[in-house]
């Protein structure tokens, strides 16, 4: 006997990403997904049982196969097949710091898109990123830089975004407000715009424009990493209307390891005995 069109339609099947993971009930899990056609969310049905077969497929950040049933309020996870589990953010707190703040970022800019296979793609990319590179930084400033071009909200980095001219090589003022740099003549009749330096400018539309074979080569000086992180973060703040979790936990862990880094060790402030008996 052929099946109900109606009854097929319930199950479908989907790849994803999970972003976020929030227990409920005493075996139940919630699960934040990014998938090609949006962001969903769904329950994963005792999951948090030793016996489960689906909790080794299904951890925070690792891209699935799955098939779903529809449910009345969240659709449920019958089953799931691990496709990349991205193992080694698990392993290192700052790969793991940055992969929370890319994943905040994919939730909160998939919230209102039904379409996002070209940022489902570029997460997936980042996440492989994150594993292996030395330079967190500059790939998750790759990462914003795509992200608000995949989104729609492009940053103008050649042209004045009040008059229009085109932005010449030399430092620039930089709105958050606008979305792009504003020519020196124009930041004159607006108040306390931040500078923007020519290398800054180099780097943001280097990250925008070039291929990942490209970038991998590009090394940025402390001080340009510095403003670079600054003027995006501000935009994405800007943007969002709000400040991401994940950036204060990324920044603390950050700041608290440059702080271990500079402490003198235990053993350069203990002196040799030289007294004499």
């Amino acid at each position: 006997m052929t099946e109900p069109a109606a009854e097929r339609s319930r199950v479908y099947r989907t790849e994803a990403i999970v972003l976020h993971q929030q227990d409920y009930g005493e075996a139940d899990r919630i699960l934040r997904l990014l998938t090609p056609q949006g962001r969903l969310d769904v329950i994963a049905k005792g999951v948090r049982r030793a016996t489960s077969r689906k909790a080794g497929h299904i951890g925070l950040f690792a891209r699935v196969q799955l098939m779903l049933a529809r449910g009345k309020s969240l659709d449920v996870v019958t089953q799931a097949e691990a496709l990349e589990t991205y193992v080694a953010l698990g392993r290192d707190l700052r790969r793991f710091s940055h992969a929370c703040y890319v994943g905040e970022l994919a939730a909160a800019f998939s919230q209102h898109q039904e379409e996002c296979r070209s940022l489902y793609g570029l997460l997936a990319d980042t996440l492989a990123r994150l594993c292996q590179t030395p330079d967190l930084e500059l790939w998750t400033r790759r990462f914003e830089v795509r992200l608000l071009a995949v989104s729609g909200f492009w940053l103008e980095l050649y042209r004045c975004v009040i008059c229009g001219a085109q932005i010449e090589p030399r430092p620039n003022a930089w709105s958050a407000d606008e979305g792009g740099i504003i020519c020196p003549r124009c930041a004159l009749e607006r108040e306390r715009l931040p500078t923007m330096s020519l290398s800054a400018q180099k780097v943001l539309r280097f990250l925008a424009r070039r291929p990942d074979a490209d970038v991998a080569k590009l090394r940025l000086t402390v001080a340009t990493s510095a403003e670079v992180r600054a003027l995006l973060r501000g935009y994405l703040r800007q943007t969002l209307e709000r400040e991401l979790n994940s950036a204060g936990f990324m920044d603390r862990l950050e700041q608290d390891l440059r702080d271990l880094a500079s402490a003198p060790s235990q053993a350069d402030d203990t002196q040799p005995d030289t007294a004499s008996s």
